[in-house]
């Protein structure tokens, strides 16, 4: 089974389809990130090492179960920024910040799963050989300032990631976490096929997606890997814990 616990009996409540994703990962000192986490969450580490990852992709199908998707909705690019947590033996994600480039999308998302997420003016453009530009300017209002353009693709085969590797441990992921604003911790589960995941290649023009966390990303190369598509479920968020902070 390619994920640790089996998903939940219920139904789910949404679908959505991710293109042309690419996990960029920095290994980071621990404290740096358990600063900004809630106190109830702890925060998961990989030999002793916490990491971060910024991943930047485009969202098709969109949609409520039983709905379809609407053009005008169902369809946008999103760059997120992640560390990693787990709670009740459920290893998840915790994000720092979501840029997507469809206002109605993040208006949604933010009242709906309660999720950092913020507008931005984003454009994805396939040079070729399946290389991606992506472009990313954050136009939030009250929103502190974020860019970020690189140009990513695949390198090598697709292969699956094995439990107890480093990159199981980053992209094995079948929950997310956040907050409400009571501050209580919520709990999203999620569910797809295992990751098909290739080595990458980047070339990074502009990236300050994390100087308003006061987080110094390490100068070398992150670990990159890219996927291709892949289509996920997602069920309601569910209240897991009060923290204390």
């Amino acid at each position: 089974m390619h994920r640790p616990y089996p998903p939940p009996d219920s139904s789910h409540v949404m679908h959505q389809t991710w293109h042309d994703l690419l996990f960029m990962h920095w290994r980071v000192p621990a404290e740096s990130l358990r600063q900004h986490l809630p106190t109830a969450l702890p925060l998961d580490t990989f030999d002793d090492s916490a990491w971060i990852g910024i991943v930047p992709f485009r969202m098709s199908d969109v949609r409520p179960r039983f709905l379809p998707a609407l053009p005008w909705l169902s369809a946008f690019p999103e760059l997120n920024v992640r560390t990693y947590v787990t709670l009740d033996g459920r290893p998840g994600v915790w994000f720092f910040s979501l840029d997507a480039g469809n206002p109605l999308a993040v208006w949604i998302a933010r009242a709906w799963f309660k999720l950092p997420y913020f507008t931005a003016d984003m454009h994805i453009v396939h040079t070729g050989q399946g290389r991606i530009r992506y472009t990313s300017r954050r136009t939030h209002p009250g929103a502190s300032p974020a860019e970020f353009a690189a140009d990513y693709g695949p390198v090598g085969d697709v292969f699956d990631a094995q439990p107890g590797s480093l990159e199981y441990f980053l992209t094995a992921r079948y929950c997310l976490y956040t907050t409400d604003r009571h501050g209580r911790v919520l709990r999203a589960e999620i569910d797809h096929p295992a990751w098909p995941l290739q080595s990458a290649e980047a070339e990074v023009r502009c990236n300050s997606l994390t100087d308003w966390l006061g987080i110094r990303l390490p100068d070398g190369r992150p670990l990159l890997h890219f996927s291709r598509r892949i289509e996920i479920v997602a069920w309601a968020l569910e209240p897991v814990g009060w923290p204390t902070r």
